[in-house]
């Protein structure tokens, strides 16, 4: 993936990769406003879909999600006993 400026993953990118998710979810409240029941509910389980929609598109745009196996220099957290 391409890396902004900041070291972290560009807002586009971020976006094409939580974009399925947001659209499953707002279509589970669809979904369950066409069934009939009650509105409340479909409008209750709306305010969780986006939050972590938001915490995602941060974490992949930040590059939280990034590599973090890969070390530049893996011999430098070893320790050296006499």
């Amino acid at each position: 993936m391409p890396e902004s400026d900041e070291g972290g993953y560009n807002r586009k990118r971020a976006a094409l990769a939580v974009l399925p998710f947001l659209l499953l979810g707002l279509a589970d409240v669809i979904l369950l406003l066409q069934w009939g029941i009650n509105p409340l509910w479909g409008f209750m389980i709306l305010p969780p879909i986006l939050f972590m929609s938001v915490l995602a598109w941060i974490a992949f745009r930040s590059g939280f999600v990034g590599n973090r196996v890969a070390d530049e220099d893996p011999a430098a957290g070893d320790l050296e006993y006499d």
